[in-house]
């Protein structure tokens, strides 16, 4: 297990030397864990979060946890617009762009967010 972790944590540190949130164009910031999701819009430059969204704000339904990630980046997406930002930088934290990490990416675009 430490050497999966580590993986992911060295794919993330590869990514963020390239990727960089600002005022204009933040950066989409996802987590996932064993049983929820979470993301966040983060402006690098002056050190805040923008918006914040995670499945422990929706309601409990019988859903599959891509269904549940999908709706995370709607509800991301509309928070954000809220805000003001528009476009973002997609952050995959070092994981695959695959199931829930996608899902979440493409609810935020169904919301309105372009990256």
């Amino acid at each position: 297990m430490l050497v999966k972790s580590l993986n992911r944590y060295r794919r993330h540190r590869r990514v963020r030397q390239k990727i960089e949130g600002s005022l204009q164009i933040p950066r989409l910031v996802v987590f996932r864990g064993l049983s929820h999701i979470h993301a966040q819009i983060v402006d690098d430059q002056g050190n805040r979060v923008l918006a914040a969204a995670s499945d422990l704000k929706l309601k409990k339904q019988k859903q599959t946890k891509s269904e549940i990630a999908k709706e995370v980046g709607k509800l991301l997406a509309t928070a954000a617009l809220e805000k003001g930002v528009r476009a973002c930088v997609f952050d995959r934290n070092g994981y695959q762009y695959h199931g829930r990490v996608q899902a979440l990416a493409e609810g935020a675009r169904e919301g309105g967010l372009q990256f």
